[in-house]
């Protein structure tokens, strides 16, 4: 695919020599070797590679929820590992959102609850008060936006694969992050319904959202602007 204006524009995050390591037994796994990528804003990038290979390693690190031993985040400028837990805490609510292979939705919840749980999580208990109405309000917009404006009560066990996982992308989107990372997104749906969920991510990204999705699956990888292959700890364009 043709390089798009995203590629061009300054990166928003890079990740930096990153090194990461298992120890599994008596021996010690090493899963990150050395990963340098830079994501410019508004780019899709799409990270291949096989089950294994250390593709969610990877994603966890950009996104602030596993430390690498070695090696750098810089998100706008500043070390995501060099900051204080405070901070990155405020990173992974403010700045990122995520969709996982599994959903990971809470059962005892509707949709619009599974949603404004991200909304929640980010804001200070004291301010969630004068915020809840807003965010009710766009959390049923997102909702609208995926397909589920008529499914807004329905708890997770009432709703098919690809509308659990279109609940799990308006969670990740409620806070209007800068960067989202998905991991396998279609990797636990149909091939039909893995392709309206690669929609809803093309129309997301259509509207500026910068992207960066890891797969196994290279036809969901072309979707991206840019396709980078892990393997054996290494990234190769």
């Amino acid at each position: 695919m043709p390089p798009t204006a995203a590629t061009h524009a300054p990166s928003i995050l890079q990740a930096q020599g990153l090194h990461k390591t298992y120890r599994m037994g008596d021996e010690d796994l090493h899963v990150l070797r050395g990963v340098d990528l830079g994501v410019a804003e508004g780019e899709w990038v799409a990270v291949l590679g096989a089950s294994g290979s250390g593709k969610s390693t990877l994603l966890h690190a950009l996104g602030g929820l596993d430390r690498p031993q070695r090696g750098q985040v810089i998100f706008r400028g500043e070390s995501v590992w060099g900051q204080s837990t405070s901070w990155i805490d405020s990173f992974r609510g403010r700045d990122v959102g995520f969709v996982f292979q599994f959903y990971h939705l809470l059962p005892e919840l509707n949709a619009l609850e599974n949603v404004l749980i991200g909304a929640m999580i980010s804001s200070p208990v004291t301010g969630w008060r004068a915020i809840r109405d807003e965010r009710r309000k766009r959390a049923a917009e997102l909702l609208g936006q995926l397909g589920l404006g008529e499914r807004l009560r329905h708890r997770p066990n009432k709703l098919s694969g690809g509308e659990r996982q279109r609940v799990a992308i308006a969670r990740a989107m409620i806070n209007s992050p800068a960067v989202l990372l998905a991991d396998e997104p279609t990797g636990n749906l149909d091939a039909a319904t893995g392709r309206q969920i690669l929609e809803v991510f093309q129309t997301i990204h259509r509207a500026g959202q910068t992207i960066v999705m890891v797969t196994h699956d290279a036809k969901i990888a072309a979707a991206a602007d840019r396709q980078v292959t892990l393997e054996a700890g290494r990234l190769k364009a």
